[in-house]
């Protein structure tokens, strides 16, 4: 599982010790897909800023408490995550919904897409809201497929292009 900011991390971080208390930095890292040495330096900073508090179970065990300060952070990173989450989901719509207009102008029913992943599956749904078939198949001209021929939505990151070359319509 990669996880790609600290954010992403500290949420990840504060559920583990949520649900088990007795969790070792190295179980951590793991889950994490980081370094030991990347999850004692989040751990420090939560404990300086309050939410996180360890406290010694035996000689070499720690146990790590989340305060309530911890608690409600925790909570807001999970709202403000949701909330880019849902943004980010509304404006791929959107722009989907743009591209479709586009396509269906062309004279189109169907597109391909080029890409996978969380926008993908949005694009998918959005063109299955819009009346428009999701043609899967190579988009290799020199293979023939049912996505030849028709526009494609190519996914880059979480940015949408629009595609409507298509080099086997124009040997015909």
């Amino acid at each position: 599982m990669e996880i790609r900011s600290d954010i992403d991390r500290e949420i990840i971080l504060l559920e583990q010790i949520e649900q088990d208390p007795d969790v070792t930095q190295a179980s951590l890292a793991a889950q994490l897909g980081v370094a030991v040495g990347t999850v004692n330096w989040l751990l420090r900073r939560m404990i300086e800023k309050g939410y996180v508090k360890i406290k010694r179970a035996q000689r070499r065990k720690l146990k790590y408490i989340i305060t309530p300060e911890g608690l409600a952070f925790r909570a807001q990173l999970t709202m403000n995550y949701i909330d880019t989450s849902m943004r980010l989901y509304r404006r791929t719509r959107q722009h989907v919904g743009e591209l479709l207009v586009e396509v269906k102008k062309a004279g189109y029913n169907s597109v391909s897409i080029a890409g996978d992943g969380d926008i993908a599956d949005i694009i998918r749904l959005t063109c299955l809201e819009q009346g428009v078939a999701v043609l899967d198949g190579p988009l290799d001209p020199a293979t023939p497929a049912a996505g030849d021929g028709v526009p494609v939505i190519e996914v880059s990151g979480t940015k949408l292009h629009l595609n409507m070359h298509h080099p086997a319509r124009e040997e015909q």
